[in-house]
């Protein structure tokens, strides 16, 4: 008598699949934290499910032994076409793995500004540093046309580049950013109008980790005819602007003694008069023209943000937002005029927002939010910082917040969010576009999403509202975009194009060259 053959035994898949989706369901339906959080425990889980769901296979599900190899070597088929066909790319801004198909196209080619019928035009205008001449994203010079449909944006060139997260600085027709290549640390002038190489400096340097990726991620700062740029493992270099020369140089964490950030130093020099100002342990100043050190502040831990220049409570004073900590430091002397703390399990990145009557907007990602501090001098002159409000609403992890006519305005989470400064209570959350930048181009709000695309949004407090988008990149982009008169430059870790936008003002910004 033939023996009768076992039947699958399938309830204990179904039981892991079913603990699977539940405890997906209880993830994002009740409260586990902030979305990174979320998405790494669901992540875990389906790690987890595959393991439990391989070893049912192999223990519990009383299959034959043919057919639990035909279903090994379909599981083994399905993990080598996975590597072959897929490459891994990083990760998003809400830790979500990035997989890319190996022979994906990449945007490569050059288009050069004399193969369009127009003439190029020069700017007037100049984006010297990380997010603009004030350090705000603010651009008030150039009033852009919102009819893309009609007048769409023209590509000027696009080209291939090295990794990095560094945005443009642009004076005249010297575009610069860093980049990694190989083992070296470069600083590049392009020309603004052709996408040519002007010059390029090299330093033999590398940072390389996931999830913060490779290469360097600081927007350098030109000012006069020099160039200060910061690399991921934290030198400082002042190079001539028209020869790339190098004049000077320093490892600003080696010199100091300090920490760097663990994910890779991204602070953008903030050059003041004579002084060149970045955050080494701290704040650090060094004379612009020697490379002497000329003061060195309240000793702390770097974080990711840049230092700033603002007035508060009457007194004009460097904002530095530390790992843990938020400081404010006499321009000249570097000497601490008030300190207030900040949750130290959240990484420091997003600028600081000076708001109208000595306020002061912080945020950061991770569930944290944000916080309203209102800046004060008692009878005695000392400073008195005191918190208005508190809100979860506006969690910029790495992005910035653009203050405009009395609203808030920034990626929460990834999600675009008007937020009322009066109380903190939100108006609005709509648009899904990642961890991206975002600029406010007079009257209206430009962001670059995570995905590469470029969207217009209208500051308006009671709705969310699109004007035009287009998509001048592909792939995680985390670089921040800059305008200079009307001309557009993006870049990600791969490639950075130029585009001329359409403005209202054009002869007013532009000029020809």
């Amino acid at each position: 008598m033939e023996n009768t053959p076992k039947s699958i035994r399938w309830w204990p898949l179904w039981v892991v699949l079913g603990l699977a989706i539940l405890g997906t369901l209880a993830t994002w339906i009740f409260d586990a934290g902030h979305r990174q959080d979320r998405i790494l425990l669901t992540t875990t889980i389906v790690i987890g499910t595959v393991i439990l769901g391989i070893l049912w296979l192999l223990f519990l599900s009383e299959m034959r032994w043919r057919l639990k190899s035909v279903v090994l070597a379909a599981l083994v088929l399905i993990g080598f076409l996975g590597t072959n066909l897929l490459e891994f790319k990083g990760f998003s801004g809400d830790l979500v793995p990035i997989f890319e198909w190996r022979w994906q196209e990449r945007q490569t080619t050059f288009l050069s500004r004399s193969e369009i019928a127009s003439d190029p035009q020069m700017s007037a205008t100049d984006y010297p540093q990380f997010l603009g001449q004030n350090r705000n994203g603010v651009i008030s010079t150039t009033r852009l046309n919102l009819d893309w449909e009609n007048s769409p944006p023209q590509l000027v060139w696009r080209r291939p580049v090295g990794a990095g997260w560094s945005g443009f600085a642009i004076a005249g027709n010297s575009a610069i950013t860093q980049e990694q290549e190989d083992d070296q640390e470069k600083v590049v002038s392009y020309e603004l109008h052709t996408g040519d190489v002007k010059w390029s400096h090299q330093d033999y340097a590398r940072y390389d980790t996931p999830p913060a990726g490779l290469g360097p991620r600081a927007t350098p700062t030109i000012s006069g005819n020099r160039v200060y740029t910061v690399g991921s493992t934290g030198i400082l270099n002042c190079l001539d602007l028209e020869t790339g020369e190098q004049l000077w140089t320093t490892n600003i964490f080696e010199e100091h003694d300090a920490e760097a950030p663990p994910w890779g130093v991204s602070i953008s020099p903030l050059v003041f008069g004579e002084l060149v100002v970045v955050s080494a342990g701290g704040a650090v100043a060094y004379h612009r023209e020697t490379g002497e050190v000329v003061w060195i502040g309240y000793r702390t831990q770097s974080g990711y943000s840049s230092p700033f220049l603002t007035t508060l409570a009457g007194v004009e004073q460097i904002v530095l937002f530390n790992q843990g900590l938020v400081t404010a430091h006499e321009p000249l002397s570097g000497e601490l005029l008030w300190q207030q703390p900040w949750p130290t399990a959240v990484e420091c990145v997003s600028q600081p927002v000076p708001l109208p009557d000595d306020k002061l907007l912080v945020s950061s990602g991770y569930g944290v939010g944000a916080k309203l501090f209102q800046i004060s001098r008692n009878p005695t002159r000392e400073f008195n910082v005191s918190i208005i409000w508190e809100t979860i609403y506006l969690k910029a992890k790495f992005t910035n917040i653009v203050y405009h006519e009395g609203y808030l305005y920034g990626l929460d989470d990834g999600i675009f969010a008007c937020i009322n400064p009066a109380d903190g209570t939100r108006q609005w959350k709509r648009g899904r576009y990642g961890h991206g930048q975002t600029l406010l181009i007079s009257d209206v709000l430009l962001v670059l999403t995570e995905s590469g695309e470029v969207v217009l949004v209208d500051p308006n407090p009671n709705e969310h509202i699109e004007h035009a988008r287009f998509a001048p990149l592909k792939g995680r982009t985390w670089n921040t975009p800059a305008l200079a008169g009307d001309y557009l430059l993006v870049r990600n870790d791969r490639e950075a194009a130029c585009y001329q936008l359409p403005t209202l003002n054009t002869d007013i910004n532009s000029s020809t060259e």
